[in-house]
């Protein structure tokens, strides 16, 4: 794969050049980089699924909410949704699951999720969902029905502590976890050793991309994001060999029904992935280290990180580029809110070669940084609610409080009365479509 395009260089130049400019006056028409066409063989566009788009008034987004402004997602120029997990989940973000083969139903039901994937392939958009089972939350069957009994029927689905099976192995060593809500709960490790937990994973995965069995994939994912995908869990050495023993044979079921499906993993390490993407047997991975550079607005540092990807990235394999996710800090607020640094770093993003992913609100300049001092004495419960400040609602209208916002955290300290998306600033779509020179024109 090779990521950079003839003249690289010079174009990394240019653009940082536009650093030192001010932002383009406003005009009648907007002129966009035609990066969007020139990008890679698909754009991904990175939703948190509670934080998107509310349909009924209870401020969390939803299937519906979602399926009604898919044609958004569209005339944006994305070419493919990835979306944070679906399933029930103790936990606002939905990782640790309580059930693999449901939907929360905060979010609609199991028939609004198919119409949700046939709306999107009407309109041409891919589906990638996010997968996350090595790990579940207190509440799993497997955990209930089998806690202080080894010989219950799922008590070899979990790592146990104990001969008893009363203390299950934790995940990063914590027995409970803090929720920005207040409660705490457990999570576990799932045994992925355990060839009737491989085969529910398989079958379960097969489900999601084949739901009629049939090879066809009409009504299937288009591929899976796999959550913190590593060869030895959590380096305990308990869950290990993993890309041998439990990935490559899932793989090879999925990629033998569904020759065409997309197999994206966050590697764990945050690193350039080559071994994920030789003995993972993964189509995509993360461009880490390009992101610090991309950031940077750095020439030499972003050239070189071009080229150090490029050399650990096989051929026939590629690389999602981008500048925010789910877990890390706001671009624009790393930008200190300079809208040519923004402008500067996504024409270079969607003009490298390669798959750039666009987070949800990236594209109106939605600002939001992770608290430092979480978990300290005299700072902020170290809880999912770290998290908030990144995953905030979607901007569809000036006021935050319309109608479809999905403000699901409102009410909760900190994080509502330190919200950094705010009525009125400037930063949500109907106010940037009325500017010919916002950002969101740029990116389009």
């Amino acid at each position: 794969m090779n990521l950079a395009r003839p003249l690289l260089t010079l174009l990394a130049a240019s653009l940082l050049a536009m650093t030192a400019m001010p932002a383009p006056a406003a005009s009648q028409t907007t002129t966009a980089p035609p990066a969007t066409t020139q990008a890679g063989s698909q754009v991904f566009y990175q939703i948190f699924f509670r934080s998107f788009r509310d349909s009924n008034g209870d401020r969390i987004g939803d299937l519906k909410g979602l399926t009604s402004k898919l044609g958004y997602i569209k005339h944006l120029g994305a070419t493919t949704i990835l979306l944070t997990p679906l399933q029930p989940s103790p936990y606002y973000h939905n990782y640790f699951a309580t059930a693999f083969k449901a939907i929360d139903p905060a979010y609609g039901t199991m028939a609004d999720y198919f119409a949700f994937i046939r709306a999107a392939h009407a309109q041409g958009l891919k589906v990638y969902l996010d997968e996350e089972f090595q790990y579940v939350a207190e509440g799993n069957p497997w955990w209930r029905k089998s806690i202080c009994k080894p010989h219950a029927k799922y008590a070899d689905y979990l790592l146990w502590k104990d001969a008893s099976h009363c203390v299950a192995e934790p995940f990063m060593g914590r027995a409970k976890w803090l929720s920005y809500t207040g409660k705490s709960y457990g999570i576990a490790m799932v045994n992925l050793d355990n060839p009737a937990v491989k085969a529910y994973f398989q079958k379960l995965l097969l489900f999601w991309a084949d739901p009629h069995g049939d090879g066809s994939g009409h009504d299937g994912v288009d591929g899976f994001r796999l959550d913190h995908m590593m060869d030895d869990l959590d380096h305990k050495g308990l869950d290990k060999d993993l890309f041998a023993h439990f990935w490559a044979p899932i793989i090879h079921a999925l990629k033998a029904r569904r020759p065409d499906l997309g197999i994206l993993a966050e590697q764990a390490d945050w690193g350039y992935g080559t071994k994920w993407l030789t003995q993972g047997h993964v189509n995509m991975v993360f461009a880490f280290p390009l992101r610090g550079a991309l950031l940077s607005l750095d020439k030499q540092a972003i050239v070189k990180a071009i080229r150090a990807t490029d050399a650990a990235t096989p051929a026939g394999k590629r690389q999602v580029i981008f500048l925010e996710n789910h877990d890390v800090d706001r671009s624009m607020s790393l930008f200190h809110g300079d809208q040519a640094k923004a402008r500067a770093a996504a024409a270079i993003e969607l003009m490298l070669k390669g798959d750039p992913l666009i987070y949800y609100g990236q594209e109106l300049g939605m600002r939001g940084m992770q608290p430092k001092n979480f978990g300290k004495s005299g700072g902020i419960p170290l809880s999912d609610g770290i998290g908030i400040p990144v995953r905030e609602a979607f901007r569809w209208q000036a006021n935050l409080q319309a109608p479809g916002s999905a403000i699901w955290y409102e009410g909760s300290k900190p994080w509502w009365p330190d919200r950094y998306n705010r009525s009125n600033d400037g930063v949500s779509l109907q106010e940037e479509k009325a500017r010919p020179d916002s950002l969101y024109h740029w990116y389009r």
